[in-house]
């Protein structure tokens, strides 16, 4: 790491120049733990690229990697804390990281923090990720939105065109910036970006 800031000094003292999360020492890079109050080290979290790539990209997810969290969610920093409810709420599905969210005590100003990005789900009480569109209207299952661009479809060689309506979507469990509905009969992963409701 070339000329570290002050706050990767911090955060790389802090963790004893590993990941915060798995423990891994190559190629650490900083995490803000979102949505982004202060850039501050007890919002930040120093972390390797595995974690970062699957706290990004949620379709990577690796359950076995994520192990880890069985330390993590003890830790005293608020920020490692919060990522960590965060991911084993997302992994739930798996069981040994809902028997551990079972566990955790979190004061109450924190745990509300980690829950910012979820939403309670009537049906079984757990909480969903919230699906928004381009202005910031809440989507819901079978909605109708409309495309605000053109977007080409990887793999089905056409386009859709920029106001085409999207009928009956379905929203994307574990990612609130996708959704799924036909278009040209064909059923494909539209971001919510670039959708209105």
């Amino acid at each position: 790491m070339s000329n570290p800031s002050k706050l990767e000094h911090e955060l790389l003292d802090r963790g004893n120049y590993v990941c915060e999360l798995c423990g891994a020492d190559t190629d650490l890079q900083i995490y803000h733990v979102p949505p982004v109050i202060e850039n501050d080290a007890e919002q930040a979290l120093m972390i390797c690229p595995t974690c970062h790539d699957q706290i990004e990209e949620k379709e990577e997810m690796d359950a076995n990697h994520w192990r880890c969290l069985n330390d993590s969610i003890w830790s005293a920093v608020p920020g490692i804390q919060i990522v960590s409810y965060r991911m084993l709420h997302r992994l739930r599905k798996e069981g040994w990281p809902q028997d551990l969210l079972d566990q955790v005590y979190m004061e109450e100003d924190l745990m509300a923090r980690a829950q910012e990005t979820l939403e309670e789900d009537p049906v079984d009480g757990a909480f969903a990720l919230i699906h928004k569109d381009s202005n910031g209207n809440v989507l819901e299952a079978g909605d109708t939105v409309t495309l605000i661009k053109d977007l080409n479809v990887k793999g089905a060689n056409f386009t859709a065109k920029r106001g085409t309506a999207v009928r009956n979507i379905s929203l994307v469990h574990d990612n609130p910036e996708h959704i799924e509905g036909k278009v040209n009969g064909q059923q494909i992963v539209i971001l919510t970006k670039y959708v209105k409701k």
